[in-house]
């Protein structure tokens, strides 16, 4: 593919860092960007994906869809010539385990109401 068909995108996270750019052909999807994002996380971030299915990536205010490709994504002010892209990553929140199990030694608790006329 020529150089100048490559679209080059770099990747915003949460912090203000960025991952890239990078040079992609037009024709990659945007689950393979997300693959690369994972692997190019830098270690040192408190909050890290464990997988592409834990990114989201924003691009023109619209979140892309992972069957999408690059061309199909770009916004038409992202036509510039030898313009960088930027794309915002957002990574999904851990989902905290639900409680099902009460403590045997919880008292449980009543339901009062009290009323004072001075």
């Amino acid at each position: 593919m020529p150089e100048e068909d490559l679209v080059e995108l770099k990747f915003r996270l949460y912090d203000g860092s960025d991952i890239g750019p990078f040079r992609y052909s037009p024709a990659s999807t945007v689950a393979m960007l997300k693959e690369r994002i994972v692997a190019e996380w830098p270690k040192d971030k408190k909050i890290a994906p464990k997988g592409a299915n834990d990114i989201k990536l924003i691009n023109a205010g619209k979140i892309l869809e992972n069957n999408k490709t690059v061309a199909q994504c770009r916004a038409p002010f992202g036509e510039l010539p030898s313009g960088i892209i930027t794309m915002h990553v957002v990574v999904r929140p851990a989902i905290a385990k639900p409680k099902t199990e009460k403590k045997v030694d919880e008292v449980p608790r009543k339901n009062m109401c009290s009323c004072s006329i001075l």
